[in-house]
């Protein structure tokens, strides 16, 4: 396969992704207002709670057997490696050009974890298809490759809706007791304001103005406020002085709430239905007794990817409007995750092969690659609106990091096929 040949493989999901983006942000213009804030959110939840499990159940449970995750140990921690490689990656951007607190998880975030869902669903199968593929057979490439694809988009919906999910909640928590602490202060100025423009009434009512004291003129409930914040102080001192066996509780059940995130199980019930081979065959199969179930869940997962993409291009408005993202910020997680990232993927599966953890088919060592040059989640705007921390920032670098992969993930291609041939 030429240069030309994988740039438009390459660029065929990019631009899917972009020309629905596209409608997306038309949608939520004033023009037609249809994809209002409120809409956005709506959407959101039921993308996260039913379409996503959806998708990742329907897609595990048809593809995925007892044997592949056997054989194909070694990529869950392949996923693992791109998520923390690109994780530190993007602490080290945040101490390097510090951006505003709410933006460090996103950026994180934007920094390790990849599209492992439509990208490898689209790109692989029309890699194999062509007549200069180098992976052997189309019908058997195509075969494994959505097997690969499937199994990739399962493990790493588990690590977004984990190691992700949690780097945006907390600095959506961050950016919500930053905004709360800005509004103690300002509610007390307010009320000093008033209590001083009081006494000077009062003063200049009985004819002569003394210095004002600001303090003997609090009222009763704003000692009764003081009370409250330095009472509320006080307890957050206790909590941070708590015992190792409730911070250990605390850390458990926070644990438990993200595999407890409706795609985590449905994660782990695509591979447990997967694995044992009777309960497959009650879902799968053209004979299957329970096959409406499976095909149920196809047609709500199919919903997903769409729904996501329009999201992300409501949100992509906002974010033109307000343009908050500075170049810094965008040149660092264009760097980190296509120059920095498959280069050390290089690395890392060269290191694996020698090594013989790896088998031989050259079709899944180039997987493993590619997972190391792809562009963000879209899974991560799904994130930001959840919480409604920097949904416009996640936008705008949405769309930068999609224009780039498109040239970025050809180039890569041709070095991973080159280096595999």
């Amino acid at each position: 396969m030429g240069f030309l040949g994988l740039l438009e493989v390459a660029s065929m999901p990019i631009l899917q992704v972009l020309i629905v983006s596209a409608i997306g942000a038309f949608m939520a213009t004033d023009f037609l207002n249809l994809l209002s804030q409120d809409t956005r959110n709506s959407i959101n939840k039921i993308v996260f709670v039913v379409f996503t499990p959806s998708l990742i159940f329907s897609s595990l449970i048809e593809t995925v057997t007892f044997e592949d995750i056997i054989s194909w140990w070694f990529m869950p921690i392949n996923i693992g490696v791109t998520f923390l490689c690109g994780g530190i990656l993007g602490w080290a951007a945040v101490k390097i050009i510090k951006p505003k607190p709410h933006l460090e998880g996103l950026i994180i975030a934007m920094c390790s974890t990849g599209n492992f869902a439509n990208l490898l669903l689209i790109m692989l199968p029309a890699i194999c298809t062509d007549d200069g593929s180098p992976f052997g057979d189309h019908n058997v490439c195509k075969a494994k490759g959505l097997s690969y694809a499937s199994f990739s988009m399962a493990l790493g919906s588990f690590y977004t809706w984990t190691c992700t999910y949690q780097m945006i909640q907390r600095s959506a928590l961050k950016h919500n007791a930053m905004k709360e602490t800005e509004k103690l202060p300002n509610e007390a100025n307010n009320n000093l304001d008033a209590n001083q423009n009081t006494h000077l009434l009062n003063k200049q009512h009985h004819g002569h103005i003394d210095r004002i004291m600001p303090s003997p003129n609090l009222t009763n409930d704003d000692t009764e406020n003081q009370c409250i914040v330095y009472q509320g102080s006080v307890g957050n001192e206790e909590k941070k002085d708590g015992s190792f066996s409730d911070q250990l509780v605390e850390m458990l059940k926070k644990i438990l709430e993200q595999l407890l995130a409706p795609p985590t199980l449905g994660s782990f019930a695509g591979l447990v239905f997967g694995a044992i081979p009777w309960v497959k065959n009650l879902l799968t199969g053209e004979n299957a007794p329970l096959r409406v179930v499976q095909d149920s869940m196809t047609l709500l997962g199919d919903g997903t990817i769409p729904c996501l993409t329009i999201i992300l291009g409501g949100n992509l408005t906002q974010g033109l409007r307000r343009a908050r993202v500075g170049p810094a910020i965008i040149i660092t997680v264009i760097i980190v995750r296509y120059l920095i990232l498959p280069i050390i993927g290089i690395g890392v599966i060269s290191l694996a092969a020698v090594m013989g953890l790896l088998p031989s088919d050259p079709l899944f060592r180039f997987v493993l690659l590619i997972m190391f040059a792809l562009p963000p989640g879209v899974n991560i705007s799904t994130m930001a609106q959840l919480f409604s921390v920097g949904q416009e920032e996640c936008a705008m670098l949405m769309m930068w990091t999609y224009l780039v992969a498109a040239f970025a993930l050809t180039a890569w291609s041709t070095v991973y096929m080159w280096i595999l041939s």
